[in-house]
């Protein structure tokens, strides 16, 4: 059986709420970040060398990084549910979605989040470039989302979970105040009871 090693406060509660809509059993551990620094506690560590969360083990394997660990999943355990038929536009929305999450979106999300823990005046380089990011990712999602229900199109997918924990943080730092397809969007996807078992575990 797969184990999740989870870790509080944390984005790997997609891995939890993936296994919890594909209705696949796993073994949790919960880890605690320390209270003081708020950094993972050793017992990561000796889970993987990066120390952090997600980390799957499955047998022999090993994984870290949220996106790899939904797709060694979703290849290992979800009989073609949750993500569209490979090669078709669906699918590659489906990707790019994916991807975006990590890849485009978290760098602006979470720099802004540590850049509130400084004093700042707003005129240093960064601030301007993380001011448009935001501007330019959040105007992205608000369109897509304008015209369809989900990221890959008309079917919740695995590709909703990664964008979902996301925009939640984005929700809290204020950054998504206007964007109602958006919000409306976030609403939604919570209302799903895989959502909320997920969210009481982790």
């Amino acid at each position: 059986m797969i184990t999740v090693h989870h870790l509080n406060e944390s984005r790997s509660r997609r891995v939890l709420w993936l296994l919890e809509e594909l209705k696949t059993p796993y073994n949790l551990v919960n880890h605690q970040r320390d209270a003081t620094t708020h950094l993972a506690p050793d017992s990561l560590k000796k889970v993987h060398p990066l120390a952090k969360a997600p980390v799957i083990v499955d047998g022999d394997i090993t994984l870290c990084e949220s996106g790899a660990v939904i797709e060694y999943i979703l290849n290992t355990y979800s009989q073609n549910s949750l993500r569209p038929a490979p090669n078709t536009p669906e699918y590659y929305q489906y990707l790019e979605w994916l991807h975006f999450a990590e890849g485009s979106l978290s760098l602006p999300v979470i720099s802004s989040l540590f850049m509130q823990m400084e004093n700042r005046d707003g005129t240093q380089p960064m601030d301007g470039y993380i001011a448009k990011e935001i501007a330019l990712d959040f105007s992205y999602i608000e369109t897509t989302l304008k015209n369809r229900d989900y990221f890959a199109g008309d079917d919740f997918s695995a590709a909703d979970i990664m964008m979902a924990v996301i925009l939640e943080i984005a929700e809290k730092r204020g950054m998504l105040d206007g964007r109602t397809h958006t919000l409306n969007y976030l609403e939604k996807v919570q209302q799903r009871s895989a959502y909320q078992t997920a969210l009481n575990l982790g």
